[in-house]
């Protein structure tokens, strides 16, 4: 029946009849209830075009928006307001009528009774004054135990007029980790098997956490705590966590594993083999600890990190001119030479003016050229979340809301730029009007930062971004804190604390929140030093233990139990190629995306690492999962191996060529008049950093001895890609 003039008349009637309880609240109850049994999903009439003309807010994100199309739209026939059973939006609910979406509850349920209450009332809208959601909370935020139980969570939801309800039955639950443990509809929990999991619960745009611990069964030997001596708070977080989880540690990394390990991990290169035999030969007891701080002031230093943050901030030749992608280069390498603290970095790149050639770190603004990609960008590179979906709908699996986001967005609504005096240049300022329109609403949201308890006012004529960089970087934002210690923490360890790395959502639990939250206290207390965070977890015993499993421990990639081996990131291998073999590799730019320029190839010597622009014609480094600069992503870098990458190693160009160059490292070896023994130790210190068993030197001394003397380079070259094509060469360890 349509919305006609004589049923407002009857329902208006129609409310003084309803019981003396309360009307349920749209926005507070009937919002949740669609959420709940799935109409204002993504899978159906919570779509962006809707299901069968009838279309909803994705999670009732919008309320003004879905009380219209629930009782204005199609001539308002879901609502029969003098007989609320007739109603439309019921009979499809619990099939009365077909409904492709099924049943969702029953007659007489109380999700039923609270729509039919509702619609007896009059179908009031949704209200300025209704109360607000102000937090969430469940029953049981951690929970330790074993396989085969269940536990029911309760979940309390608190409003900004004081009161709480229990609002359980309508939240949505979302388990991490099956393996671990699951969840029902309902909320109840069932463990399943040993490990860490989590359940989310969602209501109104809120989340609660649920972390489960369930420790492996048996008991571990407590003499094996006990013995390991902690070297920093890294080390006492861990082992606080491999008993809670009954996980035993490795014992030490050797010597070798670790001077390998280091040198890959911190400056990307291998050790020469005078530095390899003077680092083994060494006794001293400190000689680690003077490894690391050598290797923290490297020239190979600076190379290595001004690569990893130029992968971040997305350093492009395909998308700016040679003159400016240098310019954006160098500013980065300048800081990373200097050791600037993070936080100073960040602010001096997000307030930055002037000319893009004079000062490098207006690109970033030539690159992300419009206020949502400014903002989105933003939020991933330095706080480690991603608001994109908030773009178009309150974020459905964090706690980011649409009008976040455009409020966020519009800290950049007003940077512009013009041409400079020379060719190629930009020139970055600040206007003094100028705003992003979020869609839905018609009007620009007050400039403000995503957890920010104060605006920009609309008619400041100030730089925004100011305000934006000194909440971003301020000793408050643990979201900016943690993302750099997650990046930090996942270069040397091969994942992040949280995981993927640049993916720091409320739902996303970290395997130590305690380690992870003393990490943070640790880079404000070095105000944002990232050298000595560094330094901090390379002398950790946690870094340093072997990645030799235990039968206990094999399972485990997140809790420190041992070093997770994983393949070397594409540059790095290429330089390591390189550096063993003495044949460095010749980089031509890829013409078919680069920016006009004069050279077609970097000079003769420059490393993968040393490289400013990913755009380079190189199927070696595209084969091994480089980052193509595109988007700020981790995603875009793979480490994983795949068989074209086998086949690469096998019968490619790259190994191969290199290995048959002439006047290389074979050659020097082979005219050096060193005995066999000699020449097949050193072969394993360039490639593995190890010297060979006596298995392996007696075998392949055999095999040199006794090959033709015009065969003697042939059988090195065989010798060297047997080195160079094992796991122990293309992993590190």
């Amino acid at each position: 029946m349509s919305f006609r003039l004589s049923s407002l008349v009857f329902a208006a009637l129609a409310v003084a009849s309803v019981r003396a309880a309360e009307v349920p609240s749209f926005r507070n109850t009937i919002q949740p209830i669609l959420t709940r049994y799935g109409c204002a999903m993504g899978a159906c009439h919570g779509a962006a075009a809707g299901q069968g003309g009838f279309r909803l807010s994705l999670r009732g994100f919008d309320d003004e928006g879905d009380w219209i199309s629930i009782t204005r739209s199609a001539n308002g026939r879901r609502l029969t307001l003098e007989d609320p059973a007739r109603s439309l939006l019921l009979l499809k609910a619990v099939k009365t009528v077909p409904h492709k979406g099924d049943k969702r509850f029953e007659v007489n349920s109380v999700e039923y009774k609270a729509i039919a209450d509702w619609i007896a009332a009059g179908a009031p809208g949704p209200k300025a004054d209704d109360p607000r959601i102000v937090s969430l909370s469940v029953s049981e935020p951690h929970l330790v135990t074993q396989p085969g139980k269940s536990v029911q969570l309760k979940v309390t939801a608190k409003f900004s007029d004081g009161h709480s309800e229990d609002v359980t039955r309508w939240t949505k639950y979302n388990a991490t980790n099956a393996s671990v443990a699951t969840v029902d509809d309902n909320g109840l929990i069932k463990t399943t098997g040993s490990g860490e999991g989590t359940v989310s619960a969602w209501y109104l745009s809120q989340l609660a956490l649920v972390t489960i611990t369930i420790p492996n069964a048996g008991k571990a030997d407590a003499n094996v705590f006990a013995a390991l001596k902690p070297r920093n708070f890294i080390d006492q977080h861990t082992l606080n966590k491999l008993r809670e989880l009954n996980i035993p540690p490795s014992a030490r990394a050797e010597d070798h594993e670790f001077l390998r390990r280091v040198f890959l991990d911190t400056i990307g290169v291998l050790p020469t083999l005078d530095e390899a035999r003077a680092f083994l030969a060494d006794q001293a007891g400190d000689k680690r600890d003077r490894l690391i701080h050598s290797l923290l002031q490297r020239p190979e230093f600076v190379d290595y990190w001004s690569h990893r943050w130029s992968d971040l901030l997305l350093v492009n030749g395909d998308k700016l001119a040679p003159t400016a992608m240098w310019s954006y280069y160098n500013w980065i390498r300048r800081h990373v030479a200097a050791n600037t603290p993070w936080d100073a970095m960040v602010r001096d790149l997000l307030t930055v003016t002037g000319s893009t050639l004079e000062n490098g770190a207006g690109n970033f603004f030539i690159l992300n050229d419009e206020p949502t990609k400014c903002a989105e960008t933003v939020s991933i590179a330095f706080l480690g979340t991603s608001i994109g979906c908030a773009k178009c709908h309150n974020h459905p699996m964090e706690k980011w809301t649409y009008d976040q986001y455009y409020a966020f967005a519009n800290l950049f609504a007003r940077v512009r730029t013009k041409n400079g005096a020379q060719a190629d240049e930009r020139v970055l300022f600040s206007d003094t009007q100028g705003d992003l329109v979020a869609p839905l609403t018609g009007k620009p949201q007050s400039p403000r930062p995503l957890d920010a308890l104060e605006s920009v006012a609309l008619t400041s004529t100030e730089d925004r971004r100011v305000t934006l960089a000194q909440w971003l970087t301020g000793t408050n934002n643990k979201l900016f804190q943690r993302a750099i210690v997650n990046r930090v923490w996942a270069n040397f360890f091969g994942s992040g604390l949280v995981e993927a790395v640049d993916d720091l959502r409320v739902t996303n639990a970290a395997s130590n929140e305690p380690l992870f939250a003393a990490l943070c206290d640790e880079i404000v207390k070095q105000k944002f030093d990232l050298k000595a965070l560094m330094r901090t977890l390379l002398q950790s015993e946690t870094y340093q233990r072997s990645s030799i499993t235990l039968p206990e421990n094999i399972s485990d990639l997140r809790y420190g139990s041992h070093y997770v081996p994983r393949r070397l990131k594409a540059e790095v291998l290429l330089d390591t190629v390189s550096q063993v073999t003495a044949a460095p590799t010749t980089f031509k730019i890829d013409r078919r995306n680069a920016n006009r320029g004069t050279a077609d190839a970097y000079p003769m010597g420059f490393r993968a690492l040393q490289l400013p622009d990913s755009n380079i014609a190189s199927y070696f480094l595209k084969s091994f999962g480089r980052a193509d600069r595109v988007a700020t992503c981790e995603c875009e870098r793979t480490n994983e191996p795949s068989m074209a990458q086998a086949l690469h190693l096998a019968n490619g160009d790259t190994l191969n060529q290199k290995l048959a160059q002439k006047d290389n490292r074979l050659d020097a070896l082979l005219t050096s008049k060193q005995p066999d023994a000699k020449i097949i130790e050193e072969a394993y210190l360039l490639t593995l950093t190890r010297a060979p068993t006596d298995r392996e030197l007696e075998k392949a001394t055999a095999m040199l001895a006794t090959a033709k003397p015009e065969d003697r380079r042939t059988t090195l070259e065989d010798l060297f890609w047997s080195l160079m094509s094992s796991k122990e060469f293309l992993f590190n360890h």
